[in-house]
């Protein structure tokens, strides 16, 4: 099931890094400015935002199988209507769908290993699905950026609409929710649940405020890096845009195997034997984040080779981070709220995806440099972590709402 969820995870991101090796080809077939640029990067992330808290809300009453299969065929329609679009125009609405289609994802993924998987086993399940974001990016961008080069921009698109129908397929073949005798939760009944847990109780709760600001903070970099990362190789430091999509893959392999091995088998090692669940969560959560502190050396240094370095270290702290983020709505929610309390999350978490391009293409359409949107990035991790210590707190189950 943790494989499967991966899968999902790996294909939806090769979605999403399309367009970052895209700029020169959108600019030669659209003439479209750095501002519109920025813009379009985060049209996906303004659907994503707004089906957040219907999607979670559906997710608790109907289940992940059933959300993510309407899911997973909308993006893929998205994907093909990309490849087909023949203007700008075309081109946002097919973006829109994608966020639309992709928005349960993460929220169902943390609710699934909820449901399959005991407390001190969801570090290494939720490792896997996160890192595939980390690896999708890592492999897709030097891929898909490669395809784009040879054969067009519209090749590009194609290619993750195939695989994105080919997921479909395989999701439906192989991924269920738990019966009432399986997994590590019973199922609890849709109505007892929508009963229970209402959003307006969930967003009453500091802890759930605090995960949320932190995980937006968290994404704020991701999506800085994910969208403008091989612009930003390709024009601030001057490499060629072969070298630049290749070199925009290392960062992201490297966070990929470091939150895999670290977020993910370490933290669950530490507490089977016996290490305090809290402490070891809380010091990887803050201390990954603070890693994430280094995004703003491209601010300050000049050197290429020692700049991707810089970027591995802040992107693989901040993937470590991760995992514990994503594992904390299971481990926070009352029974029936995982699904709403990853939603919320993932809600903030928008905000900042949305914020990050638009932001980054204004502050180079303005600066003619990159070093002010590093800068930015670096102050927003600063406010998160101040949410972990402060708001959060230590991570356990809220009481019973309701």
């Amino acid at each position: 099931m943790a494989v499967i969820l991966g899968l999902g995870v790996l294909v939806s991101y090769f979605d999403r890094v399309n367009l970052s090796v895209a700029h020169d080809a959108l600019r030669t077939t659209f003439g479209m400015p750095d501002v519109v640029y920025g813009y379009l990067l985060s049209s996906y992330s303004w659907t994503y935002a707004a089906m957040q808290l219907p999607s979670g809300s559906l997710l608790d009453r109907w289940g992940v199988r059933r959300v993510m299969l309407v899911g997973i065929i909308l993006w893929a329609l998205a994907s093909g209507l990309a490849a087909i679009a023949p203007t700008i125009l075309l081109l946002f609405a097919a973006r829109f769908l994608l966020g639309i289609g992709e928005a349960p994802t993460f929220p169902a993924n943390s609710k699934a290993v909820g449901l399959w998987f005991a407390e001190h086993e969801r570090n290494m399940p939720t490792s896997i699905f996160d890192s595939a974001a980390k690896l999708s990016v890592g492999i897709g961008t030097p891929a898909l950026g490669l395809i784009m080069l040879r054969y067009g921009l519209r090749a590009n698109f194609a290619t993750t609409a195939v695989l994105s129908a080919a997921y479909a397929v395989l999701f439906a073949l192989v991924y269920r929710d738990p019966h009432m005798n399986e997994g590590y939760l019973a199922v609890t009944s849709p109505r007892t649940v929508m009963r229970k847990v209402r959003m307006s109780e969930l967003l009453a709760q500091r802890k759930v405020w605090g995960v949320a600001i932190g995980s937006a903070a968290y994404n704020y970099c991701f999506y800085l890096l994910l969208t403008w990362l091989p612009v930003y190789l390709e024009i601030g430091v001057r490499m060629t845009a072969h070298r630049a999509v290749l070199m925009s893959g290392i960062p992201w392999i490297v966070a990929g195997v470091t939150e895999f091995a670290i977020g993910g088998y370490l933290v669950d090692a530490l507490i089977r034997r016996g290490r305090n669940a809290d402490t070891v969560r809380r010091v990887t959560l803050i201390s990954g984040t603070a890693l994430g502190l280094f995004i703003v050396a491209p601010a300050l240094l000049h050197e290429p080779r020692v700049i991707v370095v810089c970027l591995s270290i802040a992107l693989s702290g901040l993937s470590v981070a991760a995992t514990i983020v994503w594992s904390i709505p299971a481990l926070l929610a009352p029974p029936g709220g995982t699904g709403r309390v990853g939603a919320i999350m993932n809600l903030a978490n928008q905000f900042a995806a949305i914020s990050a391009p638009i932001a980054t293409g204004y502050l180079h359409a303005s600066t003619r440099s990159f070093d002010a949107a590093f800068v930015v990035a670096g102050v927003v991790l600063v406010f998160g972590i101040a949410s972990y210590a402060l708001l959060l707190g230590r991570i356990e189950r809220l009481p019973l709402l309701g």
